[in-house]
């Protein structure tokens, strides 16, 4: 099976400290053939990513560790962008003259605020509702080819609030997928809640990518969402187990912007 880890974090992003070369050295002690880099990024000075990705010194990393480990390891450039939805302008601006492989698009933020912190006063099915319409913002209107962790709340909101039920959120959660086929953007297994001891599930839930597969989604991701070296390719036969319980037969990755499907081989 060709494995791949769509979704990593280096020093490049604000809240890692791994090294890319490192990265790459795992990825291949665990036999991972393709990995795609997908450092945090934002043009919102409010956001916590703002200001820390040097573009010109992470795509020198990106050619060099290519150069040193072709014919090993397949490595695609990635970037992970903070409510791209928003300031949409900046966004392109920022972007226009860089090469990438593969753009991430996620909600870390509402209002300007960490997810952790604009729901401290709201109860669970306002908090839920409210990040589940913005997630439909951002598939709605952003120039991203997958959405990250769809259900990303839950990992600071399950002690508190606890975890969403599907069935409660299903008509909004269809809506996000439905939108997110109609403009050809794929969604991700995101296995770092399988790491986290108070959620244990991936992002999103088997039940959410049975209703993207009946909606007539096909383009997906695997991603350990990982911010060091040792955890790269983290839970990835799970991921691959989930994707065929939900009725999958390919994994994709992308080159340019332009996905390519990888069968999955059982």
């Amino acid at each position: 099976m060709y494995l791949t880890d769509y979704h990593h974090h280096t020093d490049h992003s604000f809240d890692s400290k791994a090294r890319m070369d490192d990265v790459c050295k795992e990825a291949m002690k665990k036999g991972i053939d393709e990995i795609c880099f997908t450092e945090h990024f934002s043009v919102n000075p409010e956001a916590p990513t703002f200001g820390h990705m040097n573009f010109d010194r992470y795509f020198t990393q990106i050619g060099v560790c290519q150069k040193k480990y072709e014919n090993q390891l397949t490595i695609k450039a990635g970037i992970e962008l903070c409510e791209p939805h928003l300031m949409k302008e900046d966004y392109d601006q920022a972007l226009k003259n860089l090469q990438f492989d593969f753009i991430l698009g996620s909600v870390h933020n509402i209002k300007e605020e960490k997810l952790r912190t604009f729901m401290n006063e709201k109860g669970s099915t306002e908090a839920y509702h409210t990040y589940f319409e913005e997630v439909y913002s951002l598939v709605s209107s952003a120039d991203i080819d997958v959405l990250a962790h769809l259900d990303l709340l839950k990992r600071y909101a399950i002690e508190t609030k606890g975890n969403y039920s599907f069935t409660e959120f299903l008509d909004i959660l269809q809506n996000i997928l439905q939108k997110a086929v109609a403009r050809g953007i794929g969604i991700e297994i995101n296995t770092s809640g399988l790491s986290n001891v108070k959620v244990r599930e991936a992002f999103p839930t088997i039940d959410i990518l049975k209703l993207y597969k009946k909606i007539g989604g096909e383009i997906l991701t695997i991603g350990s969402d990982s911010h060091r070296a040792d955890t790269v390719g983290d839970h990835l036969e799970s991921a691959l187990h989930m994707a065929k319980q939900a009725g999958f037969n390919y994994i994709f990755t992308f080159t340019k912007r332009k996905p390519e499907a990888i069968k999955i081989e059982r």
